[in-house]
């Protein structure tokens, strides 16, 4: 079985006894956002602020929780059909549909890229919906709302199903995530304005991977192997291209003195 083995972090509630209750996990969609440079191709990494209730000061992607109402079927939807998202990730049509809503409504919150547009064309300027997007932050505003306002189209077709984790059981907050993989769109620009990132940036995912080994920051398992399988690929398109067979990863954790151990074996 894949295993990691790394310094425990300060933000992970790790005890060594799994508890006779785990907490239930929520569902919750994770956007691993990639472009093409002259360097190589970068992944969208934002670090977390320290009064975080999860991963506190941890290195991620953007994404979060599934919100209620992104459950809505009134929204306007282009690309796959949620039969197929349910397919790929196990689970139900409105679940799938729900998580698809939740990753590019997170998205937008927390990097200001917009994965909608029409049928034909995609946003190139999200610049201009700054205000729906705090309204979408503070949940003033419903995605489904936002996007009817705005004339738009949720565009399904940009995302690509990459990875199915569970948070362990030993964690008081747990979530069931499905990580999904888009491209920046071409004229947009992701930012680091969201109150729940102290910084942001663009990274080749080795050079990410260098700053954790070295100490300059903190990834969780699931962004540590993610970032490590990117390291196979040269641009966005062979990214896109990989077929790949979802399985759920739970993992084992292990305490190893000052150490923890993450064995990976599927579900």
């Amino acid at each position: 079985m894949p295993q990691l083995s790394f310094e425990l972090p300060d933000g992970i509630s790790f005890t060594d006894t799994p508890p006779e209750n785990p907490a239930v996990p929520r569902d919750a969609a994770t956007v691993i956002l990639l472009r093409d440079t002259e360097q190589g191709m970068e992944v969208f990494l934002q670090r977390r602020v320290a009064a975080m209730a999860f991963a506190a000061g941890m290195t991620v992607f953007p994404g979060g929780g599934v919100d209620k109402r992104d459950a809505d079927a009134s929204v306007s939807w282009a690309g796959p059909p949620a039969a197929d998202w349910a397919a790929w990730f196990g689970g139900t049509e409105p679940v799938a549909r729900a998580l698809v809503c939740a990753a590019v409504r997170e998205t937008f919150e927390e990097s200001g890229v917009l994965l909608a547009g029409t049928e034909d064309a995609v946003v190139a300027d999200a610049a201009r919906y700054a205000e729906a997007r705090q309204a979408l932050e503070s949940r003033e505003l419903s995605l489904a709302a936002f996007l009817a306002d705005a004339g738009l189209t949720l565009r399904a077709d940009l995302l690509r199903p990459w990875a199915h984790w569970i948070t362990p059981v030993q964690e008081k907050r747990r979530y069931d995530a499905r990580f999904y993989v888009a491209v920046l769109p071409s004229g947009q620009h992701a930012d680091g304005e969201t109150t729940e990132a102290e910084s942001s940036a663009w990274q080749r995912p080795q050079d990410a991977l260098a700053d954790a080994e070295a100490g300059r920051s903190t990834l969780m398992p699931p962004t540590w192997h993610t970032l490590s399988e990117l390291t196979r690929f040269s641009s966005t398109d062979e990214v896109l291209a990989v077929d790949r067979k979802i399985k759920t990863i739970l993992p084992t954790i292990i305490r190893d003195g000052d150490h923890i151990r993450v064995i990976m074996g599927d579900e």
